[in-house]
């Protein structure tokens, strides 16, 4: 902003009709990377699949709307039971699911981790592939990360990192270094748990020509499964065969 504009994070989705989570400007004290809290009115926490408060900073839940708001997304056109189903069943109409994953630090800021359905279970320890990609970002060398996983016979799940290095790609020994580098940082920013199995490096990632990544890919290369779904909208097929052959 360059020293007038504050750059801020919220939360909110189409379905919410309004920002739900973000800070007042002049009020609320920013941290890089939060949404910071719900606005006035808006009852928004963090729970576990039973629907109890998370309290616990270190802890990930499953982001909800706790109280009705007034833009609130009633139903889905011609289709109640798929409102019903998507947003409310899972804690019994008692809470809106967003179907996001997310956790309040100490000062009851939210951090959005990523979509549930992109969390990971690595010994039983849920993270979020967003917030592992934000750790490999942050650090000099890298441009873009994109983050899925593979089944794992005694973790449950593997975390398969895909980087894009600022510069050229690295091969060989370098490549090799700076897996170690990576594996390190990301260790030394979330913890021994987050840190990456697999790292693979290359020139793009795939994604659709509106520039939204095209995970599921991802996913089918990381556990090195034939791709057959459709792949018309990719941008770049040449970054397919790239990330193939590195695997």
């Amino acid at each position: 902003g360059g020293g007038r504009c504050p750059i801020v994070d919220t939360w909110w989705q189409t379905e919410t009709g309004a920002h739900m989570i973000a800070p007042l400007p002049a009020v609320t004290a920013l941290k890089p990377g939060s949404c910071t809290q719900p606005l006035p009115g808006i009852m928004a926490d963090v729970v576990d699949e039973s629907g109890t408060v998370i309290d616990d900073p270190q802890q990930g839940g499953y982001l909800v709307i706790k109280k009705p708001w007034p833009s609130m997304l009633r139903t889905v056109w011609n289709n109640d039971q798929r409102y019903v189903d998507t947003y409310w069943s899972m804690f019994k109409g008692q809470y809106y699911l967003a179907g996001d994953s997310a956790h309040k630090d100490t000062d009851g800021m939210f951090w959005i981790m990523g979509r549930i359905d992109d969390v990971l279970n690595v010994s039983g320890h849920r993270l979020g592939t967003m917030e592992i990609e934000s750790a490999l970002v942050a650090h000099e060398r890298v441009a873009e990360a994109a983050v899925v996983g593979r089944p794992h016979d005694v973790k449950g799940e593997a975390i398969v990192a895909y980087v894009i290095c600022k510069g050229d790609r690295p091969v060989g020994d370098e490549a090799v270094g700076l897996v170690k580098t990576l594996r390190a940082w990301v260790q030394k920013e979330i913890g021994p748990i987050a840190k990456p199995d697999t790292i693979r490096f290359a020139d793009g990632l795939p994604k659709t020509r509106s520039g939204k990544i095209m995970r599921r890919l991802l996913k089918t290369i990381a556990r090195g499964e034939e791709i057959t779904s459709d792949t018309s909208t990719l941008e770049n097929e040449a970054v397919i065969a790239q990330l193939q052959g590195n695997l």
